[in-house]
Protein backbone atom coordinates (compact mmCIF):
# COMPACT_ATOMS: atom_id res chain seq x y z
CA UNK A 1 0.00 0.00 0.00
CA UNK A 2 1.38 3.78 -0.83
CA UNK A 3 2.29 4.85 2.28
CA UNK A 4 3.14 8.83 3.90
CA UNK A 5 2.31 10.78 0.91
CA UNK A 6 -0.02 14.07 -0.34
CA UNK A 7 -2.07 12.01 -2.95
CA UNK A 8 -3.88 15.05 -5.11
CA UNK A 9 -6.97 14.11 -6.34
CA UNK A 10 -8.99 15.58 -9.23
CA UNK A 11 -12.13 14.48 -9.73
CA UNK A 12 -15.65 15.04 -9.38
CA UNK A 13 -17.65 16.18 -6.71
CA UNK A 14 -16.44 14.44 -3.25
CA UNK A 15 -20.19 15.04 -1.41
CA UNK A 16 -22.27 12.27 -4.14
CA UNK A 17 -22.78 9.30 -4.69
CA UNK A 18 -19.82 6.87 -4.03
CA UNK A 19 -17.68 6.09 -7.50
CA UNK A 20 -14.04 4.00 -8.12
CA UNK A 21 -12.87 7.53 -6.99
CA UNK A 22 -14.19 7.85 -4.11
CA UNK A 23 -13.60 4.37 -3.54
CA UNK A 24 -10.09 3.87 -3.90
CA UNK A 25 -9.20 7.73 -2.62
CA UNK A 26 -10.64 6.79 0.72
CA UNK A 27 -8.93 3.50 1.53
CA UNK A 28 -5.29 5.71 0.23
CA UNK A 29 -6.87 8.25 3.07
CA UNK A 30 -5.76 5.16 5.54
CA UNK A 31 -2.16 6.08 5.35
CA UNK A 32 -1.86 9.06 3.18
CA UNK A 33 -3.73 12.46 3.18
CA UNK A 34 -5.62 13.48 -0.15
CA UNK A 35 -6.56 16.72 -1.11
CA UNK A 36 -9.73 15.66 -3.28
CA UNK A 37 -10.37 18.47 -5.89
CA UNK A 38 -13.89 19.12 -7.27
CA UNK A 39 -13.44 19.66 -10.65
CA UNK A 40 -15.73 20.96 -13.32
CA UNK A 41 -13.44 22.82 -15.97
CA UNK A 42 -14.32 20.06 -18.91
CA UNK A 43 -17.89 20.57 -19.64
CA UNK A 44 -19.34 24.00 -20.63
CA UNK A 45 -22.43 24.91 -18.41
CA UNK A 46 -25.71 25.25 -20.28
CA UNK A 47 -28.45 27.50 -19.52
CA UNK A 48 -30.50 25.36 -18.23
CA UNK A 49 -31.99 24.88 -14.63
CA UNK A 50 -29.82 21.93 -13.77
CA UNK A 51 -26.69 23.43 -14.91
CA UNK A 52 -27.66 27.27 -13.27
CA UNK A 53 -28.50 25.03 -10.09
CA UNK A 54 -25.25 23.37 -9.98
CA UNK A 55 -23.08 26.57 -10.86
CA UNK A 56 -24.77 28.62 -7.60
CA UNK A 57 -24.20 24.96 -5.89
CA UNK A 58 -20.15 25.13 -6.45
CA UNK A 59 -19.45 28.92 -6.06
CA UNK A 60 -20.75 27.82 -2.31
CA UNK A 61 -18.62 25.41 -2.06
CA UNK A 62 -15.68 28.26 -3.80
CA UNK A 63 -16.47 30.41 -0.77
CA UNK A 64 -15.97 27.57 1.65
CA UNK A 65 -12.61 27.03 1.38
CA UNK A 66 -10.42 23.82 1.90
CA UNK A 67 -13.15 21.64 3.77
CA UNK A 68 -12.45 18.53 5.99
CA UNK A 69 -13.44 15.41 4.40
CA UNK A 70 -12.50 12.86 6.35
CA UNK A 71 -10.03 12.40 9.37
CA UNK A 72 -6.98 12.64 6.68
CA UNK A 73 -8.74 13.97 3.73
CA UNK A 74 -9.45 17.67 2.44
CA UNK A 75 -12.04 19.22 -0.40
CA UNK A 76 -11.62 21.69 -2.58
CA UNK A 77 -13.52 23.22 -5.05
CA UNK A 78 -11.36 25.77 -6.84
CA UNK A 79 -12.54 28.41 -8.45
CA UNK A 80 -12.43 28.50 -12.27
CA UNK A 81 -13.76 29.72 -15.61
CA UNK A 82 -16.13 26.26 -16.65
CA UNK A 83 -16.06 25.64 -20.33
CA UNK A 84 -13.04 27.84 -21.11
CA UNK A 85 -12.32 27.57 -24.76
CA UNK A 86 -10.96 30.65 -25.64
CA UNK A 87 -7.06 30.81 -25.26
CA UNK A 88 -6.98 33.68 -22.39
CA UNK A 89 -9.85 32.12 -20.35
CA UNK A 90 -8.02 28.77 -20.29
CA UNK A 91 -4.25 29.91 -19.52
CA UNK A 92 -6.64 31.71 -16.66
CA UNK A 93 -8.21 28.55 -15.51
CA UNK A 94 -4.41 26.88 -15.44
CA UNK A 95 -3.16 30.04 -13.14
CA UNK A 96 -6.15 29.51 -10.67
CA UNK A 97 -6.46 25.64 -10.48
CA UNK A 98 -2.80 24.87 -10.29
CA UNK A 99 -2.33 28.18 -7.82
CA UNK A 100 -5.17 26.94 -5.26
CA UNK A 101 -4.02 23.32 -5.54
CA UNK A 102 -0.69 24.81 -4.54
CA UNK A 103 -2.14 25.99 -0.94
CA UNK A 104 -4.11 23.20 -0.21
CA UNK A 105 -0.69 20.96 -0.04
CA UNK A 106 0.64 23.54 1.74
CA UNK A 107 -2.53 23.01 4.61
CA UNK A 108 -1.84 19.31 4.58
CA UNK A 109 1.81 19.10 4.32
CA UNK A 110 3.24 18.16 7.68
CA UNK A 111 6.85 17.57 6.69
CA UNK A 112 8.76 19.59 4.18
CA UNK A 113 10.08 16.22 2.41
CA UNK A 114 6.64 14.82 2.40
CA UNK A 115 6.17 13.69 -1.72
CA UNK A 116 3.32 14.59 -3.39
CA UNK A 117 1.28 12.61 -6.08
CA UNK A 118 -1.16 13.91 -8.53
CA UNK A 119 -3.95 11.14 -9.56
CA UNK A 120 -6.04 12.33 -11.79
CA UNK A 121 -9.61 11.03 -13.21
CA UNK A 122 -10.16 14.27 -15.51
CA UNK A 123 -8.66 14.36 -19.11
CA UNK A 124 -7.97 17.65 -19.42
CA UNK A 125 -5.33 18.65 -16.97
CA UNK A 126 -2.18 17.82 -18.71
CA UNK A 127 -0.67 21.27 -17.36
CA UNK A 128 -1.04 20.12 -14.04
CA UNK A 129 2.25 18.25 -14.42
CA UNK A 130 4.17 21.60 -14.10
CA UNK A 131 2.20 23.20 -11.41
CA UNK A 132 3.00 20.92 -8.32
CA UNK A 133 6.20 19.05 -7.35
CA UNK A 134 5.39 15.34 -7.35
CA UNK A 135 6.98 12.04 -7.75
CA UNK A 136 3.96 10.38 -9.61
CA UNK A 137 1.50 11.49 -12.11
CA UNK A 138 -1.26 9.06 -12.49
CA UNK A 139 -4.52 9.69 -15.26
CA UNK A 140 -6.82 7.42 -13.88
CA UNK A 141 -9.19 6.40 -16.89
CA UNK A 142 -12.72 5.49 -16.50
CA UNK A 143 -14.62 6.72 -19.48
CA UNK A 144 -14.11 8.00 -22.91
CA UNK A 145 -14.46 10.92 -22.29
CA UNK A 146 -15.04 12.66 -25.59
CA UNK A 147 -18.18 10.78 -26.39
CA UNK A 148 -19.78 12.56 -23.66
CA UNK A 149 -22.41 15.00 -24.43
CA UNK A 150 -21.73 18.69 -23.82
CA UNK A 151 -17.91 18.39 -24.48
CA UNK A 152 -16.10 19.51 -27.59
CA UNK A 153 -15.01 15.77 -29.26
CA UNK A 154 -12.04 16.66 -30.89
CA UNK A 155 -10.70 19.29 -28.42
CA UNK A 156 -10.93 16.62 -25.64
CA UNK A 157 -8.95 14.20 -27.27
CA UNK A 158 -5.87 16.51 -28.07
CA UNK A 159 -6.06 17.43 -24.43
CA UNK A 160 -6.11 13.85 -23.24
CA UNK A 161 -3.29 12.55 -25.37
CA UNK A 162 -0.89 15.47 -24.36
CA UNK A 163 -2.06 14.16 -20.69
CA UNK A 164 -1.09 10.69 -21.55
CA UNK A 165 2.13 11.41 -22.78
CA UNK A 166 2.92 13.55 -19.42
CA UNK A 167 1.90 11.23 -17.22
CA UNK A 168 4.20 8.52 -15.28
CA UNK A 169 1.73 5.65 -14.85
CA UNK A 170 -1.35 5.65 -17.03
CA UNK A 171 -4.94 3.31 -15.19
CA UNK A 172 -7.72 1.99 -17.30
CA UNK A 173 -10.50 0.29 -16.37
CA UNK A 174 -12.22 -1.48 -19.00
CA UNK A 175 -10.45 -3.89 -21.92
CA UNK A 176 -11.98 -1.21 -24.58
CA UNK A 177 -10.52 1.48 -22.69
CA UNK A 178 -6.99 -0.55 -22.68
CA UNK A 179 -6.41 -1.20 -26.41
CA UNK A 180 -7.82 2.72 -27.37
CA UNK A 181 -5.23 4.36 -24.62
CA UNK A 182 -2.78 1.49 -25.63
CA UNK A 183 -2.23 2.74 -29.23
CA UNK A 184 -0.98 6.33 -27.60
CA UNK A 185 1.38 4.51 -25.51
CA UNK A 186 2.25 1.11 -24.69
CA UNK A 187 2.83 1.23 -21.06
CA UNK A 188 -0.81 1.48 -20.14
CA UNK A 189 -2.30 -0.79 -17.60
CA UNK A 190 -5.34 -2.52 -16.74
CA UNK A 191 -7.18 -2.19 -13.55
CA UNK A 192 -10.59 -3.06 -13.38
CA UNK A 193 -13.09 -1.83 -10.53
CA UNK A 194 -13.88 -3.16 -7.29
CA UNK A 195 -16.92 -3.55 -5.41
CA UNK A 196 -17.69 -3.38 -1.55
CA UNK A 197 -18.54 -6.50 -1.13
CA UNK A 198 -19.40 -6.99 2.26
CA UNK A 199 -21.89 -4.07 1.90
CA UNK A 200 -23.81 -5.24 -1.01
CA UNK A 201 -23.67 -9.08 0.55
CA UNK A 202 -25.91 -7.71 3.23
CA UNK A 203 -28.94 -7.87 0.83
CA UNK A 204 -28.99 -11.68 1.64
CA UNK A 205 -29.70 -11.13 5.12
CA UNK A 206 -33.09 -12.52 6.20
CA UNK A 207 -33.00 -10.11 8.81
CA UNK A 208 -32.96 -6.97 6.38
CA UNK A 209 -36.42 -5.31 5.64
CA UNK A 210 -37.62 -4.38 2.33
CA UNK A 211 -37.83 -0.30 1.73
CA UNK A 212 -41.59 0.38 2.99
CA UNK A 213 -42.27 2.26 -0.89
CA UNK A 214 -41.32 -1.66 -2.54
CA UNK A 215 -43.72 -2.98 -0.24
CA UNK A 216 -46.41 -2.58 -2.51
CA UNK A 217 -45.58 -3.09 -5.56
CA UNK A 218 -46.14 -6.28 -7.10
CA UNK A 219 -42.92 -8.85 -7.67
CA UNK A 220 -41.57 -10.13 -9.70
CA UNK A 221 -39.36 -6.61 -9.17
CA UNK A 222 -36.68 -5.65 -11.80
CA UNK A 223 -34.34 -2.79 -10.53
CA UNK A 224 -31.58 -0.24 -11.48
CA UNK A 225 -29.78 2.00 -9.22
CA UNK A 226 -27.34 5.12 -10.60
CA UNK A 227 -27.63 8.27 -12.40
CA UNK A 228 -30.34 7.94 -15.05
CA UNK A 229 -28.56 10.37 -18.29
CA UNK A 230 -28.17 10.31 -21.51
CA UNK A 231 -26.52 7.10 -21.76
CA UNK A 232 -29.79 5.06 -20.34
CA UNK A 233 -31.74 3.75 -22.84
CA UNK A 234 -35.06 4.90 -21.36
CA UNK A 235 -37.01 3.70 -24.87
CA UNK A 236 -36.18 0.64 -24.60
CA UNK A 237 -37.32 0.50 -20.72
CA UNK A 238 -40.51 1.45 -22.01
CA UNK A 239 -40.67 -0.99 -24.41
CA UNK A 240 -39.79 -3.51 -22.39
CA UNK A 241 -42.15 -2.46 -19.60
CA UNK A 242 -45.10 -2.81 -22.00
CA UNK A 243 -44.24 -6.16 -22.90
CA UNK A 244 -43.90 -7.20 -19.50
CA UNK A 245 -47.44 -5.32 -17.71
CA UNK A 246 -46.98 -7.95 -14.89
CA UNK A 247 -43.66 -7.10 -13.72
CA UNK A 248 -42.98 -3.67 -11.46
CA UNK A 249 -39.75 -1.99 -13.05
CA UNK A 250 -37.97 0.15 -10.26
CA UNK A 251 -35.74 2.78 -11.16
CA UNK A 252 -33.43 4.38 -8.44
CA UNK A 253 -31.24 7.56 -8.87
CA UNK A 254 -31.02 11.25 -9.91
CA UNK A 255 -32.84 11.98 -13.28
CA UNK A 256 -31.55 13.94 -16.35
CA UNK A 257 -33.83 12.89 -18.80
CA UNK A 258 -37.78 13.37 -19.92
CA UNK A 259 -39.53 10.47 -18.94
CA UNK A 260 -42.71 11.47 -20.51
CA UNK A 261 -43.07 7.60 -22.40
CA UNK A 262 -42.03 6.01 -19.02
CA UNK A 263 -44.20 7.66 -16.86
CA UNK A 264 -47.28 6.75 -18.79
CA UNK A 265 -46.91 2.86 -17.79
CA UNK A 266 -47.96 2.32 -14.61
CA UNK A 267 -45.51 -0.71 -13.87
CA UNK A 268 -42.73 1.54 -14.13
CA UNK A 269 -41.89 3.40 -10.67
CA UNK A 270 -38.83 6.32 -10.48
CA UNK A 271 -37.77 6.67 -6.61
CA UNK A 272 -35.73 9.33 -7.17
CA UNK A 273 -32.18 9.22 -5.29
CA UNK A 274 -31.79 6.99 -2.41
CA UNK A 275 -28.64 6.57 -0.43
CA UNK A 276 -25.71 4.42 -1.02
CA UNK A 277 -26.36 2.89 2.39
CA UNK A 278 -30.20 1.90 1.72
CA UNK A 279 -29.09 0.31 -1.59
CA UNK A 280 -28.87 -3.39 -0.50
CA UNK A 281 -32.50 -3.39 0.90
CA UNK A 282 -33.59 -2.56 -2.43
CA UNK A 283 -31.87 -5.21 -3.94
CA UNK A 284 -33.43 -7.58 -1.44
CA UNK A 285 -36.69 -6.61 -2.54
CA UNK A 286 -35.42 -6.82 -6.81
CA UNK A 287 -35.88 -10.28 -8.74
CA UNK A 288 -33.50 -8.98 -11.02
CA UNK A 289 -31.04 -6.02 -12.15
CA UNK A 290 -30.72 -3.98 -14.90
CA UNK A 291 -28.36 -2.42 -17.02
CA UNK A 292 -30.14 -0.59 -19.96
CA UNK A 293 -27.28 1.33 -21.59
CA UNK A 294 -27.58 3.17 -25.19
CA UNK A 295 -25.49 0.88 -27.20
CA UNK A 296 -22.74 3.60 -28.75
CA UNK A 297 -19.11 3.89 -28.12
CA UNK A 298 -18.97 5.70 -25.18
CA UNK A 299 -20.78 2.66 -23.34
CA UNK A 300 -18.61 0.39 -25.06
CA UNK A 301 -16.15 1.49 -23.27
CA UNK A 302 -17.54 1.36 -19.93
CA UNK A 303 -16.79 -0.69 -16.96
CA UNK A 304 -20.13 0.19 -14.60
CA UNK A 305 -19.45 -0.34 -10.86
CA UNK A 306 -22.81 -1.53 -10.31
CA UNK A 307 -22.81 -4.60 -12.11
CA UNK A 308 -20.78 -5.62 -9.57
CA UNK A 309 -22.83 -4.58 -7.06
CA UNK A 310 -25.53 -6.03 -8.22
CA UNK A 311 -23.94 -9.56 -8.32
CA UNK A 312 -22.64 -9.32 -4.66
CA UNK A 313 -26.08 -8.23 -3.62
CA UNK A 314 -26.77 -11.96 -5.60
CA UNK A 315 -29.22 -10.68 -8.47
CA UNK A 316 -29.36 -11.83 -11.37
CA UNK A 317 -29.04 -9.06 -14.42
CA UNK A 318 -30.02 -8.34 -17.89
CA UNK A 319 -27.68 -5.91 -19.77
CA UNK A 320 -27.52 -4.35 -23.08
CA UNK A 321 -24.50 -5.63 -24.90
CA UNK A 322 -21.74 -4.42 -23.20
CA UNK A 323 -17.92 -5.88 -23.66
CA UNK A 324 -17.46 -6.12 -19.57
CA UNK A 325 -20.76 -7.50 -18.79
CA UNK A 326 -20.15 -10.49 -21.21
CA UNK A 327 -17.52 -11.32 -19.06
CA UNK A 328 -19.81 -12.71 -16.47
CA UNK A 329 -22.04 -15.00 -18.44
CA UNK A 330 -24.39 -16.90 -17.21
CA UNK A 331 -25.20 -14.79 -14.45
CA UNK A 332 -25.68 -11.97 -16.58
CA UNK A 333 -28.36 -12.08 -19.85
CA UNK A 334 -26.96 -10.07 -22.94
CA UNK A 335 -30.11 -8.58 -24.78
CA UNK A 336 -29.94 -6.86 -28.08
CA UNK A 337 -33.50 -5.50 -28.43
CA UNK A 338 -36.56 -5.00 -26.32
CA UNK A 339 -38.34 -8.66 -27.27
CA UNK A 340 -34.82 -10.34 -26.16
CA UNK A 341 -34.43 -7.70 -23.19
CA UNK A 342 -38.14 -9.04 -22.03
CA UNK A 343 -37.26 -12.62 -22.35
CA UNK A 344 -34.21 -11.92 -20.34
CA UNK A 345 -36.04 -10.59 -17.73
CA UNK A 346 -38.22 -13.86 -17.48
CA UNK A 347 -35.21 -15.81 -17.30
CA UNK A 348 -33.00 -13.57 -14.74
CA UNK A 349 -36.45 -13.82 -12.24
CA UNK A 350 -36.58 -17.96 -13.15
CA UNK A 351 -32.92 -17.51 -11.54
CA UNK A 352 -33.49 -15.60 -8.49
CA UNK A 353 -33.38 -18.41 -6.18
CA UNK A 354 -31.59 -18.17 -2.68
CA UNK A 355 -29.38 -20.40 -3.84
CA UNK A 356 -27.93 -18.88 -7.08
CA UNK A 357 -27.95 -15.76 -5.00
CA UNK A 358 -25.31 -16.75 -2.58
CA UNK A 359 -23.23 -18.14 -5.91
CA UNK A 360 -23.46 -14.94 -7.72
CA UNK A 361 -22.25 -13.28 -4.30
CA UNK A 362 -19.41 -15.73 -3.62
CA UNK A 363 -18.46 -15.05 -7.27
CA UNK A 364 -17.12 -11.13 -6.76
CA UNK A 365 -16.58 -11.63 -2.95
CA UNK A 366 -12.73 -11.44 -3.40
CA UNK A 367 -13.03 -8.28 -6.65
CA UNK A 368 -12.70 -5.60 -3.61
CA UNK A 369 -12.16 -2.03 -2.89
CA UNK A 370 -8.74 -3.10 -1.24
CA UNK A 371 -7.77 -5.83 -3.64
CA UNK A 372 -7.85 -3.26 -6.38
CA UNK A 373 -6.17 -0.77 -3.97
CA UNK A 374 -3.02 -3.49 -3.75
CA UNK A 375 -2.80 -3.29 -7.24
CA UNK A 376 -2.61 0.10 -7.95
CA UNK A 377 -0.04 0.95 -4.74
CA UNK A 378 2.20 -2.03 -6.68
CA UNK A 379 1.78 -0.26 -9.71
CA UNK A 380 2.19 3.12 -8.87
CA UNK A 381 4.40 2.84 -6.35
CA UNK A 382 6.99 5.52 -4.89
CA UNK A 383 10.01 6.74 -5.97
CA UNK A 384 12.26 8.51 -3.28
CA UNK A 385 10.98 11.81 -1.91
CA UNK A 386 10.89 14.43 -4.41
CA UNK A 387 13.60 17.13 -4.30
CA UNK A 388 11.97 20.01 -2.09
CA UNK A 389 9.35 22.68 -3.29
CA UNK A 390 8.98 25.83 -2.35
CA UNK A 391 5.67 25.89 0.12
CA UNK A 392 6.50 27.26 2.91
CA UNK A 393 4.01 25.75 5.56
CA UNK A 394 0.82 27.77 6.80
CA UNK A 395 -1.54 26.93 9.29
CA UNK A 396 -4.29 24.55 8.30
CA UNK A 397 -7.71 25.40 8.18
CA UNK A 398 -10.09 24.45 10.70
Amino acid sequence: MIRDRIIVCIASRWDYDPTSKHQVMKLLARHNDVVWVNYRGTRRPRANSADIGAVASTLTRVLQGVQRAGPRMVQLTPLVIPGATHRVSQSVNRRLLGGQIRRAVRQVRRRHDRPVQLWTYAPDVWFLADAVGYERLVYYCVDEYSEFKGFDSQAMARAEQRLIERADVVITTSGALYESKRRLRPDVHLVRHGVDAPHFARALDNGLEVPPDLIGLKRPRLGFFGLIHHWIDCDLIESVARRRPEYSFVLIGADHRNHSGLLRQPNVHLLGRRSYASLPAYCKAFDAALLPFVRSRMTENINPIKLREYLAAGLPVVSTPLPEADRYRPDVLIAADAESFARGCDEAVAQSSPSRRKARSRRVADETWEAVVEKLSRIVGGSQPAPPVDMPAVVPAS
